[in-house]
């Protein structure tokens, strides 16, 4: 993996893709996207995470993430570990009709490793871009929210249930963020 795309500094502000292996659509059922967002919620109240864009894709997510603690590095290990479990336990204990071809893809994909163990549903790589202008900041926030509107699964950003557009035009929504400020 190339250099740039690690965190370098822990307090800084970062924009990640966190892909699933093979992009297995599995964030299609509300009963994972739902463990996503309990899990960044956890982490904003017990670990010191500072959200402050994200959404939810069939299977991918997108962040913008920074740590009051200086462990963001940490915090990402923490959830991607915690969310795989979660995922993986779910997935194997309730009917599924995509279990086998995905149980099967995340077997082959921890194979590729030898860090691995049993099952590996997030890729290793999360392409952590740092976030060092408001320009930057903000062409990554609106990239984040029209994710849903250029894979054509909505006309507008605020209409995605699992994305942060909905905390920046005041709606309803799944989960509380940091808001980036105009002024910031």
């Amino acid at each position: 993996m190339r250099r740039a795309y690690h965190i370098h500094d822990q307090n800084e502000l970062y924009f990640m893709t966190l892909q699933v292996i093979d992009w297995v659509d599995i964030f299609t059922r509300q009963i994972y996207r739902d463990i996503i967002i309990d899990s960044l919620a956890y982490c904003r109240k017990n670990k010191g995470l500072r959200l402050w864009a994200y959404v939810v894709m069939s299977n991918h997510l997108h962040i913008i993430i920074s740590s009051t603690r200086s462990d963001l590095s940490g915090v990402l290990r923490d959830f991607k570990r915690h969310t795989s479990s979660n995922i993986l336990q779910t997935m194997c204990g309730r009917i599924e009709s995509r279990f086998y071809w995905m149980k099967e893809r995340f077997e082959t994909a921890s194979l590729r490793h030898s860090r691995n163990k049993g099952l590996q549903f997030w890729t290793h790589e999360n392409r952590a871009i740092h976030l060092w202008s408001r320009k930057w900041i903000f062409q990554k926030l609106n990239y984040i929210h029209m994710n849903p509107v250029k894979a054509g699964l909505v006309a507008r950003p605020e209409d995605w249930l699992y994305s942060s557009a909905r905390n920046y035009s005041g709606l309803d929504n799944v989960m509380q963020i940091d808001l980036i400020g105009i002024d910031d």
